[in-house]
C-alpha cells in the first residue's frame, strides 16, 4: 500500500505544550513502542532506498518494509509491506517483497533500533481522516543515540490538504519545523560520521517523466538540503552548513525563476517572494565568513569575528521564526499537492516534455551568458552582476536536469561544460566580492581598521578583470551539451 505523511519536528518542552492544549478533540492512545531496522553490513537495503524493521508494540510484532525517497521532503509518499511476524527475525518469504529484498536475507542483522512513547489520535476534518502520531523517546546505535520528537501527520482519507491545514494548528500552539529524516534515516547518520554541511545531490529524474514531476522532484530535494543544512546550523555555527543552506535556497529559487512562465498561481509568487526573503536573512553572516578568510590583518579579522557572532545570532532568530517555518510549510503542500494550472498555451504542465523543456532553459540562459559576457572587462559592476546571475541559474539548470544526459558522450559534454562554467562562476564570484566589500564593511563600521582596505584592491580587481574574460571565452568555445 501507500502511505501519505506530513512530519514535524518538534522540541520536548513543545511536545508537552501540544499534550497539555490537545488540539485534536479526543484523548489519545498511548502505545509504547520499540523498532528494531535491520541491513546487511554493506548497507544493501539502505542503498536500494529500502528500509526493514519490526516493531514491538504490547504483545504484537509487525515487520514493515518501506521503499523510501531520499529527496522527499516534509510530505512523504512511500510505498510499505507490512506483515504480523512471530519474533525478532525478519520473514522473506512475502512475494510482494521477494524480489526487492533479493540476496538480502541471509546477511541481515539488527543495525538500531527506535524506542518511542507513542500518542496516537484520529481527526476526522471534513471529509479527510487523518490519523496523528506524537512520538517521543530516542534512536539508539551501537554506543550512540539522538533524541526524538516529532509528530506524523498520515492521511488515511480524503485531501492532503488537511495534513497542511492540521499543520498549522499544530505549529500555532508550538514551533513545529518541517521533518526531512525518517527513523531509519536517523539510524543510519548515527551510524555514519558525524552529520554536518549537506551538498545538494542528483535528483532521480528520468525523460520520460512530466515537467510537473520533475519539478516537483528538484524542489523537494532543494526543501530537504535545506532543512538538513539549517539543523546543522543548530549543532554549531559552522560556515559550511550556512553556505548549503543558502546555495538549496539559491537552487530552489533558480527553479522557479526558470518554470516561472508555466504557472498561473498567486501562491507561486507568494513563495517566490518568501524565498527571496529568507535568503537575503543568512547573506550577511556568509559575506563576514568571506571577508574572514580574506582578512589580512589579526586586528580585522577579530572585529570580523564579533560581526559574525551578531549575523549568526540574526540568522538563528530568522529561522526560528514564524515566517520561517510557515514558509516551510508552504512550500511543503504546494509542491506536495501540485494542483497547478495550465501554461499560457493552455496545454497542461504534465503533458509537456521534460527534456524539450530543459532544452529551452539551456539555450536562454546560455544566450544571457555568452552575448551578456562581451567586452566583461568593459562592464560595469551591475551588468557583471547579471551575467553572474545568469552563468549561477545555468549552473543550476544544468545539474538538475543531468540525469536526462545518460550517454557516455553527452556525460562527458556536461562534465566539461560545468568545469567551464564552474570557472566563469568562480572568476564572477570573486569580482562580486570585491565589490561588495565596501559597502559590507562600512555597515559594519569597519572602513578604518588595518587591512580593510585588501578586501577590495584595485590591482586584484584588474587581474579578476582579466581572467574573468578568458574565462568567459573558454565557456563559449566549450561544447554545449544538449545540442
Amino acid at each position: 500500500m501507500q502511505e501519505t505523511e506530513l512530519k514535524l519536528e518538534l522540541s520536548h518542552s513543545g511536545a508537552r505544550s501540544l499534550l497539555k492544549e490537545n488540539p485534536f478533540d479526543s484523548s489519545p492512545t498511548i502505545l509504547q513502542q520499540v523498532s528494531i531496522y535491520f541491513d546487511t553490513a554493506g548497507w544493501d537495503l539502505f542503498k536500494r532506498g529500502l528500509s526493514l524493521r519490526i516493531r514491538h508494540s504490547g504483545n504484537e510484532r509487525i515487520q514493515t518494509v518501506k521503499a523510501t525517497d531520499g529527496a522527499a521532503a516534509g510530505a512523504f509518499t512511500r510505498e510499505e509491506w507490512e506483515q504480523p511476524v512471530a519474533g525478532d527475525t525478519p520473514v522473506l518469504d512475502d512475494p510482494q517483497i521477494r524480489d526487492l529484498l533479493a540476496g538480502v536475507g541471509p546477511k541481515l542483522a539488527p543495525l538500531f533500533e527506535a524506542h518511542v512513547k507513542r500518542h496516537r489520535w484520529n481527526v476526522m476534518d471534513g471529509d479527510a481522516t487523518i490519523e496523528v502520531a506524537l512520538d517521543i523517546g530516542k534512536v539508539v546505535a551501537a554506543d550512540r543515540e539522538a533524541p526524538l520528537c516529532e509528530i506524523e501527520l498520515e492521511k488515511k482519507a480524503g485531501s492532503p490538504t488537511a495534513l497542511f491545514a492540521l499543520a498549522r494548528k499544530v505549529d500555532l500552539i508550538t514551533p513545529a519545523h518541517l521533518g526531512v529524516l525518517s527513523k531509519a534515516e536517523r539510524g543510519y547518520r548515527l551510524l555514519g560520521s558525524a552529520p554536518g554541511a549537506v551538498k545538494a545531490s542528483l535528483t532521480p529524474l528520468t525523460s520520460d517523466i512530466s515537467v510537473a514531476t520533475a519539478f516537483a522532484r528538484i524542489a523537494a530535494a532543494c526543501l530537504r538540503q535545506f532543512r538538513l543544512n539549517e539543523t546543522a546550523l543548530g549543532w554549531s555555527r559552522d560556515a559550511e552548513a550556512l553556505h548549503q543552506a543558502r546555495v538549496s535556497l539559491r537552487r530552489l529559487r533558480s527553479l522557479c525563476s526558470i518554470a516561472k512562465s508555466r504557472f498561473d498561481d498567486s501562491r507561486f509568487d507568494h513563495l517566490r517572494e518568501e524565498l527571496k526573503w529568507l535568503a537575503s536573512e543568512l547573506g550577511d553572516a556568509r559575506n563576514i565568513d568571506v571577508m574572514i578568510g580574506r582578512a589580512s590583518s589579526e586586528a580585522l579579522s577579530r572585529r570580523l569575528q564579533d560581526a559574525r557572532d551578531d549575523a549568526y545570532g540574526a540568522v538563528e532568530a530568522s529561522l526560528s521564526s514564524v515566517r520561517a517555518r510557515s514558509l516551510m510549510i508552504d512550500a511543503a503542500e504546494w509542491i506536495s499537492i501540485t494542483d497547478w494550472r495550465t501554461d499560457q498555451s493552455d496545454k497542461p504542465l504534465h503533458e509537456q516534455s521534460s527534456r524539450d523543456f530543459a532544452c529551452g532553459v539551456f539555450d536562454k540562459l546560455w544566450k544571457k551568458v555568452a552575448k551578456g559576457g562581451n567586452n566583461l572587462t568593459d562592464l560595469d559592476d551591475e551588468a557583471r552582476h547579471e551575467v553572474r546571475i545568469a552563468a549561477k541559474k545555468l549552473r543550476y539548470a544544468a545539474e538538475f536536469f543531468e540525469p536526462f544526459y545518460k550517454s557516455k558522450a553527452e556525460a562527458k559534454r556536461h562534465r566539461r561544460f560545468i568545469a567551464a562554467l564552474e570557472g566563469l562562476q568562480d572568476q564572477l564570484g570573486s569580482l562580486n566580492d570585491l565589490v561588495t566589500a565596501p559597502e559590507m564593511l562600512a555597515a559594519l563600521e569597519l572602513s578604518d581598521v588595518a587591512g580593510a582596505k585588501d578586501l577590495f584592491n584595485a590591482e586584484d580587481k584588474s587581474k579578476l578583470l582579466e581572467d574573468a574574460a578568458e574565462a568567459h571565452d573558454a565557456f563559449v568555445d566549450t561544447k554545449r551539451f544538449w545540442r
